[in-house]
């Protein structure tokens, strides 16, 4: 009896996502809200570095490349339901990822 083809995994542990796993750049738009449309928790473990206009930034809640802007917590303002409420900073934003070392390609507009 031949044996079955090793191109698709057994189980969903065994499954990789290739989309985030193997990219070169972070996602164009990405938040670290877990109710947001744009979070992704495979991309943020792998550690996204930001620069905001020049500068590093580690305090940054979302970014959109294309259009050039990044949201940053306003403080220690909460809404009433208990999220941080975030100023919207307009500029030039770079993405990359972190584990990629010093070298690492850049997503930029």
């Amino acid at each position: 009896m031949p044996e079955p083809a090793e191109s698709q995994p057994d189980t969903a542990a065994e499954a990789v996502d290739t989309t985030t796993q193997g990219a070169a750049t972070p996602p164009d738009r990405l938040a670290i809200d877990p109710a947001s449309p744009f979070f992704d928790e495979t991309v943020l473990r792998r550690g996204v570095g930001i620069r905001f206009k020049g500068t590093v930034r580690t305090n940054i809640e979302e970014y959109c490349i294309p259009e050039n802007w990044v949201r940053v917590q306003a403080g220690k303002a909460m809404d009433r339901k208990g999220r941080p409420l975030t100023l919207k900073l307009i500029g030039p934003v770079e993405a990359w990822f972190e584990d990629l070392g010093e070298d690492a390609p850049v997503n930029r507009l």
